[in-house]
């Protein structure tokens, strides 16, 4: 923020996703209620793995640390979002949209970190469950979570800073929903071809790390149920731990690939724009459904700490 009082634009308009008034209303409603969802879903499964000691594991430890991220996430860009379908374009300062890029990419990053650790995780469960207690104890879960915010925090204050360093006169107007690194480069007037190489290459490995090491571990994963169990029923109740979470994964990464990795240059604002809603809002209100559906152990907490108010 040291260029701050060097920039002639002190605040941006957010242009938002449409200006069509009819949409507007109908994007309004979508997207309250997949918040609502986003909010109510994580943080049930919050509240749950902390109050059951049953779900004291690395699995649901890791799970409790993904819904607080769905949360703060979501919350970042959506609420700014639907305030403008109801008032129209948003003006946001110049410091809050530093904010709002920092936040957006610190939980994002930390959340492709985690997933990594969550495959990890299965991977030890799984192929090797004599010593999973040995492997995954409290302190390396501790350390893979620690690492994964912490990852994400220094990859997102490089881009905040250096984002800050531009210097940004006369056109105003971000063709988007929220404050993101190539809208404003776009806007820049200064040279942005360092900014431009550290997303093409930190932003890229940052997203393509984690996904490098999570593809082998479920090739690895699933060949071993098919070669190494030999019972059908225990095969597929093995698979079924890491259906959930590859599911997350592929809703995850998909999108985020999409928009990152191909060297940034001129990809459609439009085509990038819906491809970030995905992760940004729609992804955070499935994860707890994708989780608690297809898992009894949560069924079962969940349940009980129903009764219990009752």
């Amino acid at each position: 923020l040291a260029m701050l009082n060097q920039t002639e634009v002190s605040e941006f308009l957010l242009l938002g996703l449409t200006d069509v008034q009819g949409l507007q209303h109908f994007f309004f409603t979508s997207f309250l209620l997949l918040y609502l969802a986003t909010l109510l879903g994580n943080g049930v499964i919050v509240t749950v793995v902390i109050s059951e000691p049953r779900l004291h594991t690395p699995m649901y430890f890791f799970l409790g640390n993904l819904s607080c991220l769905d949360i703060f996430y979501s919350t970042v860009t959506v609420p700014k979002m639907l305030t403008g379908f109801l008032l129209g374009s948003q003006p946001i300062s110049f410091a809050g949209c530093l904010a709002q890029l920092h936040f957006f990419h610190f939980l994002g990053s930390t959340e492709g970190v985690l997933l990594a650790g969550m495959a990890y995780d299965r991977f030890v469960a799984i192929c090797k469950p004599l010593h999973y207690v040995l492997v995954m104890s409290p302190r390396t879960c501790l350390l893979l979570a620690v690492a994964s915010w912490a990852t994400g925090f220094v990859h997102a204050t490089v881009h905040s800073v250096m984002t800050s360093q531009l210097s940004f006169c006369g056109h105003n107007h971000i063709q988007h929903f929220f404050c993101d690194i190539k809208p404003l480069l776009n806007l820049a007037c200064s040279r942005t071809s360092l900014n431009m190489t550290l997303l093409n290459v930190v932003t890229t490995s940052v997203v393509l790390g984690p996904f490098i090491l999570i593809v082998p571990s479920y090739l690895y994963i699933i060949s071993f149920l098919f070669y190494k169990v030999q019972i059908r029923e225990g095969r597929w109740k093995l698979f079924s731990t890491c259906a959930s979470h590859l599911t997350v994964v592929a809703l995850f990464y998909i999108p985020v690939l999409f928009n990152y990795t191909p060297p940034s240059s001129g990809n459609s604002t439009q085509k990038a724009m819906r491809v970030t809603l995905v992760y940004s809002a729609v992804t955070p209100a499935l994860n707890p459904l994708i989780y608690t559906l297809r898992n009894q152990e949560v069924k079962t907490a969940l349940k009980k700490a129903l009764e219990r108010k009752l």
